[in-house]
């Protein structure tokens, strides 16, 4: 029997009380949509690493699911074991486990060289008491030296014990198709959620983009450079783009949606309420 759709959404770890209080609000507006998780971002090297788990303990405490993103690059083992037991003890059960970026001009690894050796990490360490997510890129990471390689590491994860995936952004359903093919091709069983990125203005999506290795299309590119400083304008056809390939998506059988929402609501809110999300 097919599942409803999932919605589940990202944050990033506030920096002022004035920041967490903004993202209470955007937190509750976007509860209405019954997502089945709220996740927080982990910063390069474990640099946001308190502020991720007061900021998911805030998240568990108001009555939602909370899951800390937790990034094992330049990490060794004891650190990660004393996150998992401070995570234990707050009742999370659900990570998002990443390798994470090198922090710029480290040299070590740490312990932990790929995600899937952090995956089989926190299953030795803690069994089946986490739900674990991992990333997935349907127009393959950046750093991947080609498309049957990339499909052989993610599938490392998923033999290491993941549950589910959420992939980077991207702007073109078909991607994300013929890699879920792909992956069935490979034996990989578990759900893939695509990762939505809602557009509020082109530099900042060009930026993001150039570092992730997501793809703008050339025609989306160029209508949204065509638009220059008319933000109103940009975001209201950008809107329309991204509505359109949430629906794309959902037509095409996709397991739910996951928003990288950036501490904000209003632009997804509305995207959802076109899609016909919301309370039942």
């Amino acid at each position: 029997m097919k599942t409803e759709p999932t919605i589940s959404f990202e944050f990033f770890p506030p920096k002022t009380a004035e920041g967490m209080a903004k993202l209470r609000v955007a937190r509750d507006q976007l509860a209405a949509f019954n997502p089945k998780f709220f996740s927080v971002t982990f910063g390069a090297g474990g640099s946001t690493r308190d502020r991720t788990l007061e900021t998911v303990i805030d998240i568990q405490q108001a009555g939602y699911e909370g899951a800390p993103h937790l990034s094992c690059i330049s990490a060794d083992k004891a650190e990660i074991r004393t996150l998992l037991t401070q995570y234990k003890t707050q009742g999370i059960k659900r990570l998002v486990a990443l390798r994470g970026d090198i922090p710029s001009g480290e040299v070590s690894t740490g312990d932990f060289r790929y995600a899937s050796e952090l995956v089989a990490f926190i299953r030795e360490e803690t069994g089946d008491w986490f739900e674990i997510e991992v990333a997935a890129y349907p127009e393959f990471h950046p750093e991947s030296s080609s498309p049957s390689a990339d499909i052989r590491h993610f599938k490392q994860k998923v033999d290491a014990g993941a549950n589910s995936a959420i992939t980077q952004y991207f702007y073109n359903a078909d991607a994300y198709f013929r890699f879920v093919d792909q992956c069935e091709k490979s034996a990989v069983d578990i759900p893939i959620v695509p990762g939505v990125m809602p557009i509020y203005n082109f530099t900042q999506l060009a930026r993001f983009s150039s570092v992730c290795g997501a793809e703008i299309p050339r025609w989306l590119r160029l209508r949204l450079q065509d638009y220059g400083d008319d933000l109103a304008s940009l975001r209201a056809f950008g809107t329309e783009v991204v509505e359109d390939l949430c629906e794309q998506l959902l037509a095409g059988g996709a397991p739910g949606l996951h928003f990288y929402t950036l501490n904000q609501a209003g632009t997804i809110a509305s995207i959802l309420e076109q899609l016909g999300a919301g309370d039942k």
